[in-house]
């Protein structure tokens, strides 16, 4: 999932404590032990590494890429020390960074297992531009977006049929693409075997 570069998260190691109470009443609101930082702040000083995630048509497709686990910033708020109102650490997940050839940087989210390798990741990434290509050319190639239908068994049934259209235009797009030689004819029957008019041959 993309996210913006301000978008909030915690170290993956972040834990939840009560603070201590210089003075007054102990606190009865855990809150973490570490603030949050924006995603462009998290992968400032990350180890960025040029990855090949595919073969494009003019070679190889790659960017450079930083990964690391971390906690989203986006639990109930609660007021943590002197910074107000913060969102309290969520779910685990991998923060991606991709640096373009451009010099353009965007940032995403992932929930792909801790052991996911970073070219895994940046696979998974850019794969989101092949199945936004793949719904649009079924809406406006095949009618996916045409089901005037009321049940969800009736759209879960045209969407599928969509589906299976799409992947047997692909397959016959990719035949035609890697040049695959068509199997030869077959000779017809009438050369093989005489008519009921032809003539013998004779041999001496």
């Amino acid at each position: 999932m993309g996210i913006p570069k301000h978008q909030k998260v915690y170290p993956a190691d972040v834990a939840i404590v009560f603070p201590v109470a210089g003075r007054g009443r102990p606190r009865k609101n855990q809150i973490p032990d570490q603030l949050s930082a924006s995603a462009e702040t998290v992968l400032a000083e990350a180890r960025w590494r040029k990855v090949s995630w595919r073969r494009g048509t003019k070679g190889p497709l790659s960017a450079r890429f930083a990964a690391c686990r971390v906690r989203i910033a986006n639990g109930p708020p609660q007021r943590i020390q002197d910074k107000g109102q913060q969102h309290m650490p969520g779910e685990e997940a991998w923060l991606v960074g991709e640096w373009r050839t451009s010099g353009e940087r965007k940032y995403y989210l992932s929930n792909l297992p801790a052991g996911t390798s970073l070219r895994t990741l940046a696979a998974a990434i850019k794969a989101r531009w092949v199945c936004e290509q793949a719904h649009q050319q079924m809406k406006e190639e095949l009618g996916l977006d045409h089901f005037e239908g009321r049940s969800w068994r009736g759209l879960h049934r045209h969407a599928l049929m969509t589906m299976i259209a799409y992947a047997f235009l692909q397959h016959r797009r990719l035949e035609q693409a890697t040049g695959e030689k068509k199997p030869a004819a077959r000779p017809a029957e009438t050369d093989l075997a005489p008519g009921p008019h032809s003539r013998p041959q004779h041999y001496h």
